[in-house]
């Protein structure tokens, strides 16, 4: 005899299966802040932009 078929919207039982629940990563990740990085990206162009600016200018 076969096993039941599982109910509609169910996942079977299978080894590695995805559809066990994961841990979920808490809230406040390096990610959740991207102005913080937008920042930091920016004033690092920005330094880099003058370095160059007053390297031409002392000429």
């Amino acid at each position: 005899m076969s096993e039941p078929l599982p109910p509609p919207g169910e996942t079977p039982p299978v080894e590695g299966s995805t559809a066990e629940a994961h841990r979920e990563r808490p809230d406040g990740g390096i990610w959740e802040h991207p102005r913080i990085w937008l920042f930091l990206i920016t004033a690092g162009c920005l330094l880099v932009a003058a370095f160059f600016l007053v390297r031409v200018i002392t000429l």
